[in-house]
């Protein structure tokens, strides 16, 4: 090797070793996205029933069909413009994989004398590997809507987890061992996909994933007995070796993704919140962080659907889970993101209409007072809503919009060479490196850090 050889050699690793340690660490991102939204009922609908595979029997299968099949319009680009606009900054978007994958239903035929598709069996080898090509493409498409506002886009393994009679993965050793190779290689091909995308796209190893008692709230709970401890410890041996697993097989894929934040679910997404039942917290305090080799690149992800009816006993159970988060899960060396967060009441959205509105601002003022991210689940805009698209819920999108940013709400950002947590101290749209709207002749904006720029026009 000559020298001018070794030089350049020399240069591209000190180049591609600034690249990796100017790469914005987990802390930061989660700042970052400020406040986000998720594009639920959409890329992760699936038909969820391995006795009625309703989507696959009666439609072409084409990605639109699976999109719209659970009530909601084909995703188009301003409605995620609308809400960069309205002030968040992130949108999660689930994806349920295993409906996309080569030999997926492939030997599965109509049964006649049933009259109905022979179900599908999940012991076999069914699913395969390969993610179809139109479906991945479909995919992108939908992030590049995020990314191209300048947002951030967390993409995830969905509903691929839940039921253990529909879902391939389990927290079990069995079904770990089973999957694991299969986990990985989606895993690789959705990084290999994406690995050019910078820090504003993140990648959720898996969704709520259950042990094969479907067990909510803790692992084990849905055994006989509401608790067993082996089924419980192997469950959380389970969920941390896919955790590790989702990290190694990212990372091998190389460019970005050698330093993209990654994001791992508790079990279940659960969050450790309320007292009635000691082992609430168990899912947060047997969460590993994985081993990865880089550092502050990794992020906890939680749920959580609370009820609010006793708005005030609501919000005392917000602090104490924000707590028990920090004390069991932050200490261990990573932020902690809401990667879903909403309520569960016996009634609907306008029954307590005012309890909702309080909650969401309480909520979402807390979790960025402790440096949590929160994504809301769905509502805000939905069905043809979405395609409008608008609002159906503003006031709850203003609760949510002035939890974080205040009484005057959303301001705008001052343009991409700015921080992305700077806020713009007045209502100017910012596109690109140009500030629109201005009042003729103005060319200073004051910044929330109280800093003073100069804007060329």
């Amino acid at each position: 090797m000559n020298k001018k050889t070794m030089t350049i050699l020399l240069l591209s690793i000190c180049w591609l070793t600034a690249i990796a340690n100017n790469f914005e660490t987990a802390t930061s991102a989660v700042s970052n996205m400020r406040v986000g939204w998720n594009l639920g009922n959409t890329l992760d609908s699936n038909s969820g029933d391995v006795n009625n595979m309703w989507i696959e029997a009666w439609t072409d299968r084409t990605p639109s069909s699976y999109e719209k099949s659970w009530g909601q319009p084909v995703t188009k680009a301003e409605l995620i413009k609308m809400f960069k606009e309205a002030g968040f900054n992130a949108i999660r978007v689930p994806v349920t994989w295993y409906p996309h994958m080569e030999a997926t239903f492939a030997s599965v035929k109509w049964d006649n004398a049933k009259n109905a598709l022979a179900p599908w069996d999940i012991a076999n080898d069914d699913i395969g590997t390969k993610i179809q090509e139109a479906w991945m493409k479909r995919v992108h498409e939908v992030v590049d809507y995020v990314i191209n506002q300048g947002m951030y886009c967390i993409l995830n393994v969905h509903h691929d987890t839940g039921a253990a009679n529909t879902a391939w993965l389990v927290a079990s050793n069995k079904d770990y061992n089973l999957q694991k190779e299969r986990f990985e290689a989606v895993w690789k091909q959705i990084a290999e996909e994406f690995k050019d995308y910078d820090e504003h796209l993140l990648f959720e190893g898996y969704n709520e994933m259950l042990d094969s008692y479907d067990s909510w709230c803790f692992a084990s709970f849905g055994t006989s007995s509401n608790y067993n401890a082996s089924v419980a410890t192997e469950a959380y041996n389970a969920i941390n070796n896919y955790a590790q697993s989702f990290v190694n097989a990212v990372r091998s894929t190389g460019g970005n993704n050698a330093q993209r934040n990654l994001i791992v679910c508790t079990y279940g997404a659960c969050s450790g919140s309320g007292k009635w039942n000691t082992h609430l917290q168990d899912p947060l305090k047997e969460m590993k962080l994985p081993t990865d080799n880089v550092s502050n690149h990794l992020i906890f992800e939680v749920h959580s659907y609370l009820d609010i009816k006793k708005i005030n006993d609501t919000k005392k159970e917000v602090d104490q889970m924000i707590d028990d988060i920090k004390k069991h899960l932050v200490a261990k060396g990573a932020p902690v993101i809401f990667g879903e967060w909403g309520i569960t009441t016996d009634k609907g959205y306008d029954d307590y209409r005012s309890n909702m509105l309080d909650f969401a601002r309480y909520f979402v003022e807390q979790t960025k007072a402790n440096g949590m991210g929160t994504f809301y689940w769905m509502g805000l805009s939905d069905a043809e809503q979405r395609s409008v698209p608008e609002f159906n819920q503003i006031d709850l999108k203003d609760a949510i919009i002035k939890g974080y940013y205040g009484d005057n709400g959303y301001s705008g950002i001052a343009s991409t060479s700015l921080s992305p947590s700077t806020v713009v101290m007045g209502y100017y749209n910012i596109r690109g490196h140009r500030l629109s709207g201005l009042q003729r002749g103005l060319n200073i904006i004051k910044m929330s850090d109280g800093s003073v720029r100069k804007i060329v026009k």
